[in-house]
């Protein structure tokens, strides 16, 4: 009866989109004086999820390609709107807004666990 509670999977998909792009915003940030790096960014959950829907479900175009361990390597973006003089696109600033976003993201993707839980437990009678 519970097996599939498509609000479970995509509380998890986003939690792990938002941490797949902290990872993106921390390499970035790491390689901001690097000669050449571009800076990369994963696209927004809501369009990459918008794009993948298939009645109510995300659709996976290679094997392990969601819930695996090695992470969403879909959707990755470069930025080379504005390069420094060494061709780098990495803006301190704007990594700092993006990693407040993707904590922000994870934060929502957990208030949405938690309360899914919660009417479960309301619906068992259990608090």
């Amino acid at each position: 009866m519970f097996e599939k509670l498509n609000v479970f999977n995509i509380a998890y998909t986003m939690a792990t989109h938002a941490g797949k792009r902290q990872a993106l915003v921390s390499e970035n940030i790491a390689n901001a004086d690097t000669p050449k790096y571009h800076a990369k960014d994963l696209l927004p959950f809501a369009e990459v999820y918008a794009h993948g829907k298939t009645q109510g479900d995300m659709i996976a175009s290679r094997g392990n390609h969601m819930n695996a361990s090695d992470g969403m390597n879909w959707a990755i973006t470069t930025d080379d709107s504005s390069v420094d003089p060494n061709d780098n696109s990495v803006s301190i600033e704007e990594e700092i807004l993006k990693g407040v976003e993707a904590k922000r993201q994870h934060d929502r993707a957990l208030a949405i666990y938690r309360s899914s839980m919660n009417i479960l437990r309301a619906s068992l009678g259990r608090s």
